[in-house]
Parts: structure tokens; C-alpha cells; sequence
């Protein structure tokens, strides 16, 4: 890992981090029921609402399994994740307001999750240094990137879509 790979942190709490960049992923999502199909990229990446929300949860979910085993004295499992680099048939569907209902529900109950557990570790639980693994606190940091929420963008009927990044 480059040091131009590790998260910068700062003095916000890292669980906040976390809440504040699923909530702004939502805040874009509910204009995404208004996607015209049309396949938003970034770099050599397709990005389409179905896919932001599934990437988003995918990355809570396995940095919080990391975390888990982590916390356990566990190594975390090995990254097999297709990622962002594949479309499924499933993130081409169109994005309704019962899968932005579905997505609300998942997000929220993850970035829950994510701050019951951070709010549970003192400071130097979180600053720990453990071989070359980031922290647990850039690990938050991390997890506080909005680049899947951005890929799509804000699709409401006042914002064009967004070039290539």
C-alpha cells in the first residue's frame, strides 16, 4: 500500500463521516428515479443508479466484515468483489421509488451499524497500527468517499448530467 493510497483523517468523528456520506448518497438518489437510462461514465467505468447503491452497500458491508474480524483477532477474508468493474443486468433496471425506499432502508440501517460499532472504540482502538492495514479510523475515512454517489450524480430536472470525470 502507497501512501498515496492511505485515507487522510481529521478531528470529525469517524462514525459521522460515515452517516454524513450515506446520507448525501441519498440526498442524490432520490433524484434518480428520474434516470433516462442512459449509462453515466466515469473514466473506464459504467455507473447507473442500481450500480451507485450496490457498490456503496457492497464496500460498507465488506470493510464492516473486515472491521468485525479485525476487532475478533481475525484476518479479514481475501477481496474477491467484481467491484465497479462490471455491470449486472440488475444495475441496467430502472431505479423506482420503492428500490430508492429499499436503498434508504439498507444505507441507513449500515451507516447504523457503522456508528454503533466506531462510537464503541476509544481513540486508541481506532489509531491502532496493525501491519500494513489502514487504521480503523481511515478505514472510516474511507468509507466516507461519495465517487459511487457522484458517478451518477444529481439527475433532478435542474442538473445536467455530469462529463466524464
Amino acid at each position: 500500500m502507497s501512501d498515496d493510497d492511505v485515507p487522510a483523517t481529521d478531528d470529525r468523528d469517524p462514525a459521522r463521516v460515515i452517516e454524513q456520506s450515506v446520507a448525501y448518497a441519498l440526498r442524490l438518489a432520490e433524484t434518480w428515479t428520474n434516470w433516462d437510462g442512459t449509462l453515466r461514465q466515469v473514466q473506464d467505468r459504467i455507473y447507473t443508479p442500481h450500480k451507485a447503491i450496490r457498490r456503496l452497500s457492497d464496500h460498507l458491508v465488506d470493510h464492516l466484515a473486515e472491521l468485525e474480524a479485525r476487532l475478533a483477532g481475525q484476518s479479514p477474508l481475501p477481496d474477491h468483489w467484481h467491484a465497479s468493474a462490471i455491470t449486472t443486468s440488475a444495475d441496467l433496471a430502472p431505479f423506482t421509488r420503492e428500490d430508492l425506499d429499499e436503498a434508504r432502508s439498507r444505507l441507513t440501517r449500515l451507516a447504523q451499524i457503522w456508528s454503533v460499532r466506531l462510537r464503541s472504540l476509544d481513540d486508541e482502538r481506532l489509531d491502532r497500527v496493525e501491519g500494513d492495514a489502514w487504521t480503523l479510523r481511515q478505514l472510516a475515512f474511507h468509507l466516507g468517499s461519495t465517487y459511487y454517489a457522484d458517478a451518477v450524480g444529481d439527475l433532478g430536472t435542474d442538473h445536467p448530467p455530469p462529463l466524464n470525470h
